[in-house]
C-alpha cells in the first residue's frame, strides 16, 4: 500500500525484458529485499540491493500495461516506499496495481500552476470523478474536470519540481490508477438490485452509522 506522495526521483541504471534497476540513495534507507518501492506508481519488490541501487523483477504483463516497458537507462522514475502502518496518508490508497496507461493531451500553463489533461480509455474513464483521487505516474492528484475521453489534473510548482510529472510533455504515456473505493462501489453496484443509499454502504461497512449507541 502506498500513499502518492513521491520521496525521491530515481534514474534507471539498467533496463532488460526481465529486469529493471534504479538509483536513488534516498529510497534505500532502511529498505531490505523483499520490500515493496512503487515505481511510477507500480509496485515492484527489491530482487537485490547495491550501492545506492535496487533491482526488480519484471513480467511481460507488467511491461505491456505500464509505460515501465518503455524506460531506458538514464530515464528518471518517480519512487516510493511502501506505507509505514501508522503513517500518515499525505495523498490517497494507492494499491500499487496499475488500473492502464493514459496519454497527455495537453499542457496549459495557469497562475503558478499546470493543468494536464489525459485521455484514457472508457473503461478507466468510469472511475472518474470530479474532485476524486487518481494516481498519476505514482502520484497522488485530483482530478479538476473531465469529459468522456480525459480528464484534467492541475500540477503545483512543488509537484511539478519534486516528481517527473514537471518534465512530461504532450503525448507521454503516463501510469493511471483509480481510486480503489470507487471500484469497490462499482463491485457492490453490480452484486445488488438495491438502490445504492447511506443504508447499503453502512451494511457492507463503506459508511459508519450516525446512530448515537
Amino acid at each position: 500500500m502506498f500513499t502518492g506522495i513521491v520521496e525521491e526521483i530515481g534514474v534507471v541504471r539498467e533496463a532488460s525484458r526481465d529486469r529493471l534497476t534504479f538509483e536513488g540513495p534516498v529510497i534505500l534507507e532502511s529498505v531490505k529485499l523483499g520490500d515493496s518501492i512503487a515505481v511510477n506508481g507500480v509496485c515492484l519488490t527489491v530482487a537485490s540491493l547495491g550501492e545506492h541501487c535496487f533491482s526488480a523483477d519484471v513480467m511481460p504483463q507488467t511491461l505491456r500495461s505500464s509505460n515501465l516497458g518503455r524506460l531506458h537507462p538514464c530515464d528518471r522514475v518517480n519512487l516510493e516506499r511502501a506505507l509505514v502502518l501508522g503513517g500518515r496518508l499525505g495523498g490517497h490508497l494507492v494499491l500499487g496495481h496499475i488500473d492502464g496507461t493514459g496519454r497527455i493531451v495537453d499542457i496549459v500553463s495557469e497562475e503558478g500552476a499546470r493543468l494536464v489533461r489525459i485521455s484514457a480509455a472508457s473503461d478507466l474513464m468510469a472511475y472518474v470523478v470530479s474532485k476524486g483521487f487518481i494516481a498519476v505516474d505514482g502520484v497522488s492528484l485530483t482530478i479538476a474536470h473531465f469529459d468522456d475521453y480525459s480528464f484534467v489534473i492541475s500540477l503545483v510548482n512543488y509537484t511539478a519540481r519534486w516528481t517527473t510529472l514537471g518534465a512530461r510533455r504532450s503525448g507521454d504515456i503516463v501510469n493511471l490508477e483509480t481510486d480503489i473505493i470507487g471500484k469497490y462501489v462499482e463491485r457492490l453496484k453490480s452484486k445488488t438490485s438495491r438502490t445504492l443509499d447511506l443504508e447499503l454502504l453502512e451494511q457492507y461497512g463503506f459508511a459508519g452509522s450516525t446512530d448515537g449507541g
